[in-house]
């Protein structure tokens, strides 16, 4: 699914910022719920640390642990390219991190939001922890 969205890059840091404050809006302008924002853990015996950008819970019921790329265009493979299988790896060990604070676990599933320029593209279920 693609949005057009528009921010000045005054740093990389305010840039990023404002791409994770403009994709939860657009999730939850889609009905996702926030449970949890720039959740981290440390490091563990044979995994890095990980952080998940945005905690969402959609109308089913199903917990969505999203990560937000942003690029300023398309170039070196664009931002969604850029969640590699390492960073994949740090996401489920941190998404795994806060399921062990949950009773019951709920369904889960791993999104994408990345944003190129001025688009905004929802990459739903973008891999498995598998």
């Amino acid at each position: 699914m693609l949005f057009k969205w528009r921010v000045s890059r005054a740093s990389s840091k305010t840039f990023g910022e404002a791409a994770e404050e403009h994709a939860l809006q657009f999730l939850q302008q889609h009905g996702l719920r926030l449970v949890e924002r720039n959740y981290r853990v440390a490091a563990g015996p044979r995994a890095r640390a990980g952080e998940v950008d945005l905690i969402m819970r959609d109308a089913e019921g199903t917990l969505v642990f999203v990560e937000v790329r942003a690029r300023a265009d398309a170039s070196h493979g664009g931002a969604a390219a850029s969640v590699g299988a390492a960073k994949q790896r740090r996401l489920i060990y941190a998404a795994q991190h806060f399921l062990l604070n949950q009773a019951t676990p709920p369904p889960c599933r791993f999104d994408v939001i990345a944003i190129e320029g001025e688009q905004i593209e929802w990459l739903q279920a973008a891999f498995n922890a598998e």
